[in-house]
């Protein structure tokens, strides 16, 4: 008895599979190969050129910086330039070193403040009835429904002299209050902005959290307080970390929010880039800064990765 030929599409998805398999592309390789080549095509190939920029010098033409492979008399000269870097962290203003640490600082802070406000929201979400639940998740998204320009704009009107708080406490005979222009105007936007990305995460760590333990805790006569810190906070840490990672990373680098909301001395590392940048079209200082800035922000990375999977470790 002689076997059917198999259909002409099965044929030829034995061959993609075969010559995707010569490449080391089947199972698991295969389903990291798209993510692997956009990370690779949008970020460490424009990461490379940044560094690239950040090695040459700053020359008055277009583009405005000099090339590091240079060829005269048949010879190929690769010239590379520290000075960037070496100018960040001696120059005699301190600039530089000033808008890092300030970064830092203001970063850590409006963590801070989204973990003391986003966790009751998450927890609150996360034991509300059905019914209410995504309701309240809706609510927590909704700013997201809106240009962040646009809410952080429009913010401004409730800091100003003039503005919503200072009238509405005019009523009580209080203020007014200097809230614009201040660091506190940074940290009320920066946690206003990036709150949800908090709760989001937390919540889903929440809501995945198994109710016989609690109840096996009163059982055994622990207060809610006790059975809050025993078991709930251990156990919903992972969602802790990795939303303080999602407000703390990109509030590093925040350039709106001090822009508009914040004063001449609310110096962070975005507006220091942009003036680079922009201002005094210094490509390669501008560049080094970034590389420096990510080399600073990678580093809190690790220590919270390392705190998660400590974590879960201790979980297991």
């Amino acid at each position: 008895m002689t076997r059917a030929a198999p259909p002409p599409s099965q044929g030829r998805l034995a061959w993609l599979r075969r010559a995707l398999a010569a490449f080391g592309l089947s199972g698991r390789g295969l389903v990291i190969a798209a993510p692997a080549a956009w990370l690779t095509l949008f970020f460490l190939v424009p990461l490379g050129v940044v560094f690239g920029i950040s090695l040459a010098t700053k020359e008055f033409g277009q583009p405005p910086y000099s090339d590091l492979l240079t060829t005269e008399d048949g010879t190929v000269q690769l010239t590379l330039h520290l000075s960037n870097y070496i100018r960040i962290f001696t120059d005699p203003s301190n600039i530089y070193i000033n808008a890092f640490l300030s970064s830092i600082r203001i970063a850590a802070v409006s963590t801070v403040f989204a973990i003391l406000i986003g966790y009751p929201m998450a927890y609150a979400i996360a034991r509300a009835p059905d019914r209410w639940r995504n309701i309240l998740l809706m609510l927590v998204i909704l700013p997201f429904w809106t240009s962040f320009l646009l809410r952080v704009y429009a913010l401004s009107g409730f800091l100003r002299g003039e503005g919503v708080i200072n009238n509405t406490l005019a009523v009580f005979g209080l203020g007014p209050f200097t809230m614009m222009q201040t660091d506190f105007a940074v940290y009320v936007g920066i946690v206003y902005s990036y709150l949800p990305f908090f709760i989001l995460p937390l919540y889903t760590n929440l809501v995945k959290l198994d109710p016989s333990l609690l109840e096996a805790s009163a059982d055994l006569g622990a207060r809610p307080i006790r059975t809050f810190f025993s078991i709930t906070l251990p156990l919903s840490m992972p969602g802790v970390i990795a939303g303080s990672m999602l407000v703390f990373i990109p509030a590093i680098g925040e350039f709106v929010i001090p822009s508009l909301l914040g004063g001449p001395g609310t110096q962070m590392i975005g507006r220091i880039l942009w003036d680079e940048f922009f201002s005094k079209t210094n490509w390669p200082r501008a560049a080094a800064l970034a590389i420096s800035m990510l080399v600073i922000v990678v580093i809190p990375i690790m220590l919270m990765q390392r705190a998660q999977n400590a974590v879960v470790e201790g979980r297991r």
